[in-house]
């Protein structure tokens, strides 16, 4: 349930203004309040998107964490952070033209 809980999060954060609110007041107690793991909750409040990504929360929800500017992440630091990440999957290289 944990990377359902982090996506859900990420979306519940740019389309409910209360969720966003809590979580810019008190992101620890509105974290404890949804179905995560400790670590999960641990990587969260650290603003660790690599780990999130890592875990296979979705970037596309995930960045809405920097959009919105919680957990102490802005679009820059976001970017820094889940480049450390390694890619879940790869795209090949278009074919070489004849």
């Amino acid at each position: 349930m944990g990377v359902h809980a982090i996506d859900r999060l990420c979306y519940d954060i740019a389309h409910d203004p209360e969720t966003l609110e809590r979580m810019r007041a008190d992101p620890r107690r509105e974290l404890v309040h949804r179905p995560l793991t400790a670590a999960e909750r641990d990587e969260l409040l650290r603003g660790d998107v690599a780990a999130l990504y890592r875990r296979g929360a979705h970037p596309v929800l995930l960045v809405r964490l920097a959009t919105f500017r919680v957990l102490g992440l802005d679009p820059a630091l976001y970017a820094a952070r889940i480049r450390t990440a390694e890619p879940r999957f790869s795209v090949p290289a278009p074919p070489e033209p004849a």
